[in-house]
């Protein structure tokens, strides 16, 4: 690929790994920048970072899978977040997430067949003086009880 093309004949990576000079320094933005656009980082994708930045695959892969903010495979548009960190565990979260997993007929760490929720949990989000804490999206919701969790998700199906 010509260095002087213009954007408009670039793969959506190149020009990813371009806003970054494909300086190996920052491929963990540039993976930041495509599991935004993706959902995950796909096998092409780490290829060509690899590829342009001159860092090997092994390092690059080991990036992926260290990180949870990165996946291989993709992930729902919208990502619901079970904080079972101990204060959230001791005030039902476990009650909580298994009742998102009834709701969504799916199991925590899958996505659902159509692709709009991935459920997970998480260790800590920080906000313990609101647990059990759900974090969908960005949005932070403190005080969930199982019974709210079908509310949560219809609120949130609606929204895709």
């Amino acid at each position: 690929m010509s260095q002087d093309c213009d954007c408009e004949c670039k793969s959506p990576v190149d020009v990813i790994i371009d806003r970054w000079n494909a300086d190996p320094d920052f491929v963990i933005e540039m993976f930041q920048d495509i599991q935004d656009g993706y959902r995950c980082i796909p096998a092409d994708a780490l290829n060509r970072v690899a590829e342009r930045t001159g860092k090997p695959r092994g390092v690059l892969f080991h990036i992926i899978t260290f990180y949870k903010a990165f996946s291989l495979e993709q992930r729902g548009e919208k990502e619901i977040q079970i904080c079972t960190g101990t204060a959230c565990y001791v005030k039902g979260a476990p009650d909580v997430l298994a009742a998102f997993e009834r709701e969504l007929k799916i199991r925590s760490g899958e996505t659902t067949p159509d692709r709009h929720f991935t459920l997970s949990e998480v260790r800590c989000v920080g906000a313990c003086g609101l647990a059990p804490v759900v974090v969908v999206g960005e949005d932070v919701i403190g005080g969930v009880t199982p019974s709210m969790v079908a509310g949560i998700v219809k609120k949130y199906s609606k929204e895709g």
